[in-house]
């Protein structure tokens, strides 16, 4: 008897198991074949489902229908892109166009959350953030892989009509996985009609780009930029001068541009770093703006730059949250003995005579910090997104009908002290169990957190409106209310805390901004 009860635990325990990571039974029939996934964490999962086709530096084609089932049970392949370790096609390829689908009932109707994955517009893959906690709170989670660096922004147009899209493909990679999940996302329980889009670092700046382009029109009705305010300087005189520069070393002229797709990518990146240093110039970590390769406006594909300050008209009816988190990429001093004359010493090489100004401006902004920690603070604030985010959203709420929600995360690691640059993913996926060395040993309080950020991504998705019960009233920004959700602990909501502070601190650390626009003028 004792034997027999024994096996009947070890049954349970090997299905609870194979539950949690395992077969998914479910078939769905997508516009190129029919896929099937697996189980994780309880959620049905989609993974590596190819959306596109791709030949270099052009636009992306449809996929050739598969006969059969195709198992997606796996990642799909990164873009190509740098790496320190080797890898086999299956994990990064040039063949990149590939989606996950995350779902909790494929007979359902729920709003879709589209996710762009960080990592600018160089590197990254969607694997980093799955989105298996996110569907559970009524979603359907979609994130793509699609071509970056070189392989996505290379503008060959000055070499004739077929390249006219070059300098774009990577973004027009996006826009064809939005219109697959316009013509499929229904068969996995995802309303076509309430399509969200979503990113952090450089995904949020690809969330903006989308809002500038045409094409992407009526794919997506709202959107959610997370630390991506950094500005995109691209102009098409620039990213055709790159181009050129790109060609000439590869030694490949422009009757023979062909040849260039035959280049092994390693040595096409490598040109396209001497290139950039050749002509464009090479971007620093740290610039307040980037430019190279990444999109580039050219009237059709891409009509302005998003953030500069505002986003192209044709998205005026698109709601909107952005925010940031309170050191984003600034180098933490909170493991360093400093004193408050030591600080200001150093701030004055950055805020010269405003350095008093800058400090008060602190202390008035963030009037519970404590005194012990005042040194560290006032050099480790987020000097790169905070500023530009709060120009942004002062110009669109001026113009835009849709609403505007403005947030700031403030969580500070255990590890670090910090609350830095992507630190609000595992929260706002609900994946503090996956955090590993970033938080070993979340407590109740993070927990609860990560499942009210995931409430209030999700929420926004459905309606527009990230309000949740678990909340304090949350209206939507203007200029005049200032209105900011601080996400930490102590959720709450303030009022322009901090604009005296950002104003000093865009004067000081955008002149190389400042400058680049005055050239063009």
């Amino acid at each position: 008897m004792k034997k027999n009860l024994l096996l009947l635990a070890l049954l349970l325990l090997s299905i609870t198991v194979a539950n949690a990571q395992g077969e998914n039974k479910e078939i769905v029939s997508t516009t190129s074949g029919k896929v099937s996934g697996i189980i994780q964490e309880g959620t049905m999962a989609f993974l590596g489902i190819p959306y596109a086709k791709v030949e270099r530096f052009m636009p992306p084609q449809p996929v050739k229908k598969w006969k059969g089932v195709r198992a997606c049970d796996h990642w799909g392949p990164m873009t190509m892109q740098p790496t320190n370790r080797p890898m086999t096609e299956d994990q990064m390829s040039e063949q990149c166009c590939v989606l996950n689908v995350w779902t909790t009932d494929v007979k359902a109707k729920k709003p879709v959350m589209f996710w762009l994955h960080g990592g600018g517009f160089d590197s990254g893959t969607s694997e980093w953030d799955p989105g298996m906690q996110l569907a559970k709170k009524d979603i359907v989670v979609v994130g793509i892989n699609h071509r970056l660096n070189i392989l996505g922004f290379l503008d060959l147009s000055t070499c004739g009509k077929k390249y006219k899209y070059s300098g774009n493909v990577g973004m027009l990679d996006a826009v064809a996985a939005l219109e697959w999940v316009r013509d499929n996302i229904e068969r996995f329980g995802g309303d076509p009609n309430n399509v969200t889009i979503f990113g952090e670092s450089g995904g949020g700046g690809k969330v903006g780009t989308l809002m500038c382009m045409p094409k992407a029109k009526g794919l997506f009705h709202k959107a959610i930029i997370m630390s991506g305010t950094i500005l995109n300087v691209n102009t098409k005189a620039m990213t055709e001068e790159l181009g050129e520069a790109v060609l000439k070393e590869l030694g490949i002229d422009k009757k023979n541009v062909g040849k260039i797709k035959d280049v092994p990518y390693k040595d096409l990146y490598a040109a396209g770093q001497r290139a950039m240093a050749a002509s464009i110039g090479t971007r620093k970590p740290g610039t307040p703006m980037m430019w190279g390769f990444g999109p580039t406006p050219d009237g059709e594909t891409l009509l302005q730059q998003p953030f500069q300050p505002d986003f192209a008209s044709i998205s005026d009816d698109i709601p909107l949250m952005i925010g940031t988190t309170f050191n984003e990429l600034q180098r933490l001093r909170y493991n360093q003995k400093l004193t408050f004359a030591e600080a200001r010493t150093e701030l004055q090489q950055t805020f010269g005579d405003e350095t008093d100004a800058y400090i008060s401006a602190f202390v008035e902004a963030y009037p519970d910090g404590t005194v012990e920690r005042l040194p560290q603070d006032l050099l480790s604030i987020d000097w790169l997104f905070r500023p530009k985010t709060i120009i942004t959203a002062d110009a669109i709420t001026k113009k835009r009908q849709a609403s505007t929600y403005m947030y700031m995360f403030t969580w500070r690691s255990p590890l670090n002290n910090g609350s830095i640059h992507g630190h609000e993913l595992k929260f706002c996926f609900n994946t503090l169990h996956r955090a590993k060395n970033d938080l070993p040993s979340p407590t109740a309080d993070d927990l609860l957190l990560a499942d009210k950020m995931s409430s209030v991504w999700s929420q926004f998705a459905h309606n527009g409106n990230p309000n949740i019960d678990a909340l304090p009233a949350w209206q939507p920004y203007t200029a005049e209310n200032g209105e900011l959700m601080v996400f930490d602990y102590n959720c709450r909501i303030r009022h322009n805390p901090d604009r005296p502070l950002e104003e000093i601190i865009n004067r000081h650390c955008f002149k190389q901004l400042d400058a680049f626009n005055a050239k063009k003028k």
